[in-house]
């Protein structure tokens, strides 16, 4: 039996579980949040984040470009003043609100998750990545993109670091939510 379903059984004998208690999938993992991973991952994220934002700026130019792997990656000074890939232009106050809204609510998840690693992984990169972009939108009025891949005409969106921890905690937020087991096994074996 995992620590996940030992916490969320009742002991043998002591009758059914206490109204509202978590159970299956849902539940969370004993113990304290990992803050110290959280915060150290987010910070780790977004000083990268802004080093490699402000070493682009002092080698390129806005709009100016340097191919690294020939015309499949380019390094791209892109100031994008919207959303995510580049949407709604011109909105960096209204999505600077938003940022705010989404960081108070991953510390408020990563506070009532329990100690699990998986999570704290996963939100602490979430966390970082829109505290990456969120600085740039108050400071700038824009976000810092520069890297640029593809082939000829067909381009993926120019992203950052933060949008790359943003995307892979994306990612991890849906394997857990595909395979449950992978965030509860995490779970178990921090307190291994």
């Amino acid at each position: 039996m995992t620590e996940v379903e030992a916490t969320s059984r009742p002991a043998a004998g002591s009758g059914p579980a206490s109204p509202g208690a978590e159970t299956g999938a849902g539940a969370r993992a004993a113990g304290r949040p990992m803050w110290a991973l959280f915060l150290g991952l987010a910070a780790t994220i977004v000083v990268l984040d802004q080093l490699t934002k402000a070493w682009l700026t002092s080698l390129l130019a806005p709009g100016e470009s340097v191919d690294v792997i020939g015309d499949l990656v380019r390094l791209v000074h892109g100031q994008n003043d919207g959303g995510l890939f580049g949407l709604f232009s011109g909105q960096a106050l209204p999505f600077a609100v938003v940022s705010l809204v989404v960081v108070g609510l991953i510390v408020a998840y990563h506070a009532r998750s329990g100690r699990n690693t998986y999570l704290s992984v996963t939100l602490g990169l979430l966390l970082g990545g829109a505290l990456g972009n969120l600085i740039d939108r108050l400071r700038l009025g824009y976000v810092v993109d520069f890297v640029d891949a593809g082939i000829g005409d067909l381009r993926w969106y120019t992203f950052n670091v933060a949008d790359a921890a943003i995307s892979f905690a994306i990612l991890l937020l849906l394997a857990a939510s595909i395979w449950p087991s992978v965030a509860r096994r995490a779970s178990s074996d921090v307190g291994t």
